[in-house]
């Protein structure tokens, strides 16, 4: 064997060993990434895995699960399984929207006082620190209920609660990037505040930001159940996975009506963690470098 040919079989070994140890094929981020892909099939293709109507009162009531009903009826004769899917179409959507929205105006506030300093990261900064100065849980409750009990004003409750943490981060990171050469650089050629920000210093900060937003679905989706377990947000007869445990607290003695709700937000929540963590592993050098030696 050449030498030619021995390097390439060395680079070949490396390679595979990169491949085996890739974060991405670690038994939880495996785990993580089946169940958010099995999440959001059923919640496209909801009408056809349901067997019935979600908000249809056609059963008896309370029915324990069984062969006619997987996981049971309600106390208004509804089907649980069907609800239980229909709410997946409630739950992923609208966590992923308010994340979104959190991770935007978090990024774009915490980016330009970062950038610019002075009275504007001041001001950004104290508006973080008053909505830090509240549990996150009642300064939605007080904000929904201000707004009134429904899907939406839950949704602006959780986003207002939610991006003083995207604030914090971005600013950070821009505060020890605009000091780097080629920050400067683009500054002295003339490049507006807007334009380094999104052209020069983008890019280093999104893989931070992208973790935060992997780990912060879990939280916003709670965040959105416990509201609507509370009355705060989704409204009957809306098939929400929260409003849905909350029945089930109603009548505890059975057990059905809470429970499959509830191991569906334990599944969601987890699997997102585990993709957070998987993601921030792959997009940490030095993690990334401890994982292939």
């Amino acid at each position: 064997m050449t030498a030619l040919e021995q390097l390439a079989s060395r680079a070949a070994r490396r390679s595979e060993r990169r491949q085996a140890r890739s974060p991405w094929r670690q038994p939880l981020a495996v785990v993580g990434l089946a169940v958010v892909v099995l999440w959001v099939v059923v919640a496209i293709f909801a009408p056809l895995v349901a067997p019935a109507d979600p908000i249809a009162q056609r059963a008896a009531l309370f029915v324990p699960p069984g062969a006619a009903h997987w996981f049971g009826t309600d106390e208004l004769g509804r089907d649980v399984l069907s609800r239980v899917v229909f709410g997946s179409r409630i739950s992923l959507p609208l966590a992923a929207l308010l994340v979104l929205a959190s991770m935007i105006i978090g990024g774009l506030l915490g980016g330009i006082g970062g950038l610019v300093g002075g009275a504007v990261d001041a001001a950004v900064m104290r508006l973080a620190d008053l909505v830090f100065a509240f549990p996150g849980i009642i300064l939605a409750m007080a904000v929904t209920a201000a707004l009134g009990p429904q899907l939406r004003n839950a949704v602006i409750a959780v986003v207002v609660v939610s991006w003083p943490a995207y604030a914090r981060l971005v600013r950070g990171l821009v505060l020890s990037a605009r000091t780097s050469q080629y920050v400067i650089s683009s500054r002295l050629l003339g490049a507006s505040s807007m334009r380094t920000l999104l052209v020069d210093i983008r890019p280093n900060v999104a893989g931070p930001v992208l973790v935060m937003a992997a780990l912060d679905m879990g939280n916003a989706i709670l965040l959105l159940s416990g509201l609507s377990f509370l009355g705060l947000g989704a409204q009957p007869p809306a098939a929400e996975w929260g409003a849905m445990v909350a029945a089930g607290a109603a009548n505890f003695d059975k057990w059905w009506i809470s429970l499959f709700p509830g191991l569906a937000i334990l599944t969601v929540v987890l699997a997102f963690n585990f993709v957070g963590d998987t993601l921030r592993d792959a997009l940490d050098p030095r993690t990334a470098r401890a994982l292939r030696t």
